[in-house]
């Protein structure tokens, strides 16, 4: 099992931060590697990848949900086996610290090779600065759902 952590600091007030970050189907303009994700219901996406060549699709549910706090999924099917948890921090009225935890299984040997020399890591690190450029650029959130998911 591989772990990532990564936090970015954005101008923008927590709520908008966690608004855009519910906005699941926006990824790819943001996360490299990421061809579309298609919202199934409130709690599951389906994701199509493409990364290092190697094309994926799975899908994932939210496992926790709770509105300017966290967003928590796990992946259901496929051959990527992954969960996680984003967490937002209100520093001041128009600044938010986006926290990532991502923990993954490497399923082949690119992946481990990749996950031993922190090629994710290094990843998730830029995708979160993409994150950062795209809500502060836009100024405001494409959409928010502010719906609650409960563990268990």
């Amino acid at each position: 099992m591989s772990q990532i952590q990564q936090s970015v600091d954005v101008d923008v007030p927590v709520s908008v931060a966690y608004n855009q970050w519910t906005q699941f189907e926006s990824f790819p303009q943001f996360m490299t590697g990421v061809e579309s994700i298609t919202q199934i219901d409130d709690t599951h996406n389906h994701w199509v990848t493409n990364i290092a060549g190697v094309n994926r699709e799975f899908d994932t549910e939210v496992t926790e949900q709770h509105p300017d706090e966290r967003v928590a999924w796990r992946s259901v099917g496929g051959d990527s086996k992954h969960a996680g948890v984003v967490t937002f921090h209100r520093l001041d009225e128009n600044s938010t610290r986006v926290m990532i935890q991502i923990d993954w299984e490497p399923s082949d040997l690119v992946e481990k090779i990749g996950a031993a020399v922190n090629i994710d890591d290094h990843q998730v690190k830029k995708d979160a600065e993409r994150f950062k450029q795209f809500i502060e650029s836009r100024g405001g959130e494409t959409g928010a759902w502010r719906g609650d998911v409960s563990a268990g």
